[in-house]
């Protein structure tokens, strides 16, 4: 990544890279659960160089799909804090809400299988409860006054789940990860590199619970895998928009926009509830 994370920033990094908050994937195994259980996994001999190509056609069709959107989240929810209206934050807190809305509806659009947008929903949603509850003020803790964008992020978090709740809206991971990075003041550089790492570290945390590998078989691809594979994927969407809301007018913007680029992932994926058992919800 570009550039050196403020003291602040860095601390919020350690923060959301907490193995035990609800980033990861203790429900989802991002179809490789399927992939195994329909053999194309290589036998035990070769289970760490299966789990380590898994994991780069897995990182490269979500980098692709997904962080287009995290990008725009971010930035509409930035905008909006800065710009924020302070004696009526109803007003434009309702319609940030519904830009990012748009961005959440096209997600579900080009999610292409049942299984991979329940498992997106679900975790979405826990990403806004977890600023709700762990990362707002505690009441009964003295710290620092709330400020006028403290209060702008908190009603917006409260007021997008509260739509996902009524079902008004989808709330994806990567929307509510966008909303979630942005209300924290993370720079969006560092909020698109860090959700690739959790993609991936999830993964691995799924293949150890799956027993196709160990946990320091698992730390070792974590160390000298992962990091060039999300460092490559990171480099390779800069640029890649959502084009939501825009005319898209010539193919260079088609080839700029979000894709699958992985489709047997995919055709696996959606095959998950297919499994006889299976430790996954998704």
């Amino acid at each position: 990544m570009d550039g050196v994370a403020s003291g602040d920033e860095t601390y919020l990094l350690l923060l959301l890279a907490d193995g035990n908050l609800p980033t990861g994937s203790f429900v989802a195994s991002s179809g490789l659960e399927s992939f195994v259980t329909h053999g194309f996994f290589g036998g035990s001999t070769d289970n760490l160089k299966s789990t380590a190509n898994f994991i780069r056609d897995s990182v490269a069709t979500y980098a692709r799909s997904a962080l287009p959107f995290v990008a725009d989240v971010c930035q509409v929810v930035t905008k909006a804090a800065a710009d924020r209206g302070v004696d009526d934050l109803a007003g434009p807190v309702d319609r940030v809400c519904e830009e990012i809305k748009v961005l959440d509806d096209l997600y579900e659009t080009m999610t292409l299988n049942h299984v991979a947008k329940r498992a997106s929903r679900s975790q979405g949603v826990a990403l806004l409860t977890l600023y709700t509850k762990g990362f707002s003020p505690p009441s009964s803790l003295s710290v620092k006054h709330t400020t006028a964008r403290d209060a702008f992020v908190g009603r917006l978090v409260d007021w997008y789940k509260l739509k996902i709740r009524r079902e008004e809206v989808q709330g994806h991971l990567p929307v509510c990860w966008g909303i979630l990075t942005a209300a924290l003041n993370i720079s969006i550089a560092r909020s698109l590199h860090l959700h690739l790492f959790l993609h991936a570290r999830s993964l691995l945390s799924a293949a150890v619970r799956l027993n196709t590998i160990g946990p320091y078989a698992s730390q070792q691809l974590l160390l000298h895998i992962v990091r060039p594979i999300v460092d490559v994927e990171f480099d390779n969407v800069k640029g890649i928009q959502t084009y939501s809301g825009e005319e898209i007018t010539s193919d260079e913007d088609v080839l700029n926009g979000p894709a699958t680029t992985w489709p047997l992932g995919e055709i696996l994926a959606s095959r998950h509830d297919l499994q006889h058992s299976r430790i996954f919800n998704s």
